[in-house]
């Protein structure tokens, strides 16, 4: 995919869509808002004489979304295109800029719903927020008892289930040594079919309605769910998760001038946090007013804001095809108001082999609108004694004002 990028040829994509009639009708494609912050959401297509090959992603969307219809994209660029990635799990801070720049759309209560919303998450989540940065800063923390302790906080502090599904499925795409992996590494691709299964055995319904708020196995049951997808990667599940997921955390949640290792939110405001801890604190906002009743006639406001700032800057960086890192496993998406590259639209025929075919080509414009969605209330998961021993078959005192010491390098989204 990133050779594709550099090489400045045109970029063949794999969009699947419900609404080909509508899209026939308006001549419009309006794009949505997830991982890719406001792009079309496509995964590669590679030319071969027998036609073109779906990346690993795309044929799982096609054999699971049987009521979709493929279309193929050409994206002709105008210059090679930058190997630059975006991290949805880094938005934090424009999470939180989007918020207080468009304050003044909420009402008074619903202001303070949501600031007490935050502080009460972030009071209950403290223990195991500051046992990440201490880890960060070198603790070494007992791998089982970590894993549980950030199982039980992210009922308190719902973005941890994305951190915590995130870093197992980087864990299980780098170090899975199966033949169905190496055949993906040859052809230059990572396994999405390993983290797809992870998903669908940890969470009851995920395959409804793909809420990583609700990821949250203990350590026990974590173990017996990367050892029913990759026996061999069991044992060293729960201490790449303590190792890596607290660097991330250290990584996302603060801002870049905090020092690791002086920080706690032991106690700290949430104005004080909303300095220090920028990416965390936006992370939460932006969950909580998700789930609010009138959220539906804000969607577009919030979400529009945002993906402005993605649009504008994937133009300054000349990039029509912006793809979700840090690992990119093929979620690569088409930058609605690039003013510089052309882009043709087929619907796609498979054949008998998997490969795509052009078929009929649409006139349609790619248009910087989003899609009409909000997020359901939300279903708060509780532990139970019971839910606690369930296992399914996998398919130190410190200030809230942090010292000076040498910055840490954030990684911009």
């Amino acid at each position: 995919m990133t050779e594709a990028l550099v090489s400045g040829k045109p970029l063949y994509l794999l969009h699947v869509t419900r609404d080909i009639d509508a899209i026939r009708i308006s001549q419009q494609l309006h794009v949505s808002t997830g991982c890719l912050v406001g792009a079309l959401y496509c995964s590669p297509l590679t030319s071969h004489r027998e036609g073109l090959r779906p990346h690993n992603l795309g044929a799982y969307l096609m054999r699971t979304k049987p009521s979709t219809k493929a279309m193929v994209f050409e994206v002709t660029p105008d210059a090679p295109i930058q190997p630059k990635g975006i991290d949805y799990l880094h938005l934090g801070a424009i999470h939180l800029r989007t918020y207080q720049r468009y304050q003044s759309f909420l009402t008074p209560a619903e202001n303070d719903q949501l600031n007490r919303a935050v502080l009460a998450g972030l009071r209950a989540g403290t223990p195991f927020l500051d046992l990440a940065l201490r880890n960060a800063a070198g603790q070494h923390s007992p791998a089982p008892e970590f894993i549980d302790q950030l199982s039980d906080a992210v009922d308190h502090v719902p973005f941890l289930g994305y951190l915590y599904f995130e870093v197992l499925s980087e864990y299980l795409m780098l170090h899975s040594a199966t033949p169905e992996t190496k055949a993906f590494a040859q052809a230059g691709e990572l396994n999405n079919s390993l983290y797809k299964r992870l998903a669908f055995a940890a969470v009851d319904g995920m395959d409804r309605l793909f809420d990583l708020a609700r990821f949250n196995p203990r350590h026990h049951r974590l173990i017996r769910l990367i050892g029913g997808i990759e026996p061999a990667l069991s044992a060293g599940a729960a201490e790449y998760v303590r190792r890596r997921l607290s660097h991330l955390f250290a990584q996302i949640a603060l801002h870049p001038s905090q020092d690791t290792a002086g920080v706690t939110f032991q106690g700290a405001d949430l104005s004080t946090l909303q300095k220090a801890a920028p990416g965390l604190i936006g992370q939460m906002i932006f969950r909580e007013i998700r789930y609010m009743p009138r959220y539906q006639h804000l969607y577009q406001l919030f979400e529009k804001a945002k993906a402005l700032e993605a649009w504008d800057y994937w133009n300054r960086e000349g990039i029509p095809t912006p793809f979700n890192g840090v690992i990119p496993k093929g979620e690569i998406g088409i930058n609605p108001a690039y003013p510089r590259s052309a882009v043709r639209v087929w619907t796609a025929r498979p054949d008998t082999e998997g490969y795509l075919h052009p078929d009929e080509e649409i006139t349609a414009v790619l248009t910087p609108h989003l899609a009409s969605w909000w997020a359901p209330p939300r279903q708060r998961e509780t532990h139970d004694a019971a839910d606690r021993s369930r296992v399914e078959p996998a398919p130190v005192a410190r200030s809230p004002i942090t010292t000076r010491r040498s910055p840490m390098n954030g990684v911009p989204a």
